[in-house]
């Protein structure tokens, strides 16, 4: 199998070496993939060595009605379907088509998602508190309580600019996305200011670290983490209709067990293809993304450095 070891520097990577070392043997892999196919993203999923096991949670956006830019049912339909996954959701804060339950699911079923797979609206049935060690900001977070019915998670995420984390990656997909409409989108949002959208910037990357961080310690390393780098619009899938069209070229899949790992690799990607990106990487920049994935360095969500294994070469 070939690797490629990339250590990261500033905001882009270089290549260190291309053959694995003891050195590289240390360093967490970051699968890559460029071909994006249904068949890929199990092949990729099958690489990271972690099945998921027992009630299986796959954290996704089923996007806004009218909207198209999310991954595709039928893209991801053999890899939820190999592990028997439940689509799992939370109710948005913003408005949109997906306040609420039966709106949510309905969007869930005109886009395709209820066709593949069972589809849980987690803050159907309520809240639940989970714990955040080490947190910089917020020491509980509220997620659906239909969180606590699963035993693996993975975190299947459309890699994409975002109006206010910069870009949205797997951190953003688990911290927002599992976080209940009202109380967890509010203490991500709001903060200590007590307004619905009072907290933007450097704190709010933070927030979501928090968050981050409580779920998947909750889930006790049954976490597989794959970003997809298609259709990479400067904003959010959750803009339904009114997002700008994509307008970065297409990298491929990442995977990885290690979440900072996954997510450096992502952005250095995105970074590397120079002016083609610069509209993502303006987007980034101008709203303090990179705090992501410093803010995950410090709080122990895995490590910055990285070693690509490029199953292209395999």
């Amino acid at each position: 199998m070939a690797a490629m070891v990339f250590l990261t520097i500033g905001t882009g990577y270089v290549q260190a070496q291309d053959k694995t070392s003891d050195s590289a043997s240390e360093l967490p892999k970051v699968y890559l993939i460029k071909e994006i196919t249904p068949e890929n993203l199990v092949k990729i999923y099958e690489a990271l060595g972690r099945k998921a096991e027992g009630k299986v949670a796959v954290k996704l956006s089923t996007g806004e009605p009218g909207g198209h830019n999310f991954l595709q049912p039928t893209l991801i339909a053999p890899l939820v379907r190999k592990m028997n996954g439940t689509i799992v959701e939370c109710n948005t804060a913003y408005g949109g088509g997906r306040a609420n339950t039966e709106a949510h699911l309905k969007a869930a079923a005109d886009h395709g998602f209820t066709a593949i797979a069972k589809v849980d609206i987690m803050d159907a049935d309520g809240t639940a508190m989970i714990p955040v060690k080490g947190a910089k900001h917020i020491k509980e977070i509220s997620v659906g309580k239909g969180l606590l019915k699963y035993d693996s998670l993975l975190t299947l995420t459309h890699f994409k600019g975002h109006t206010m984390g910069g870009f949205g990656g797997s951190n953003k997909n688990i911290s927002i996305g599992c976080a209940d409409a009202h109380t967890g989108k509010k203490q991500l949002h709001a903060g200590a200011t007590g307004q619905q959208w009072g907290i933007t910037g450097r704190e709010f990357m933070e927030n979501m670290v928090d968050a981050t961080k409580g779920i998947t310690d909750h889930f006790k390393g049954h976490v597989c983490y794959v970003n997809v780098l298609r259709r990479m619009s400067v904003d959010c899938d959750c803009a339904g209709t009114s997002a700008e069209p994509p307008r970065v070229p297409d990298i491929g899949i990442f995977a990885s067990l290690d979440l900072l790992a996954v997510e450096q690799a992502s952005v250095d990607a995105v970074y590397d293809l120079g002016e083609a990106s610069a509209p993502l990487r303006e987007r980034i920049e101008t709203r303090h993304g990179l705090r992501q994935l410093s803010a995950m360095r410090e709080i122990g969500l895995g490590s910055e450095n990285y070693e690509i294994v490029d199953l292209d070469k395999a």
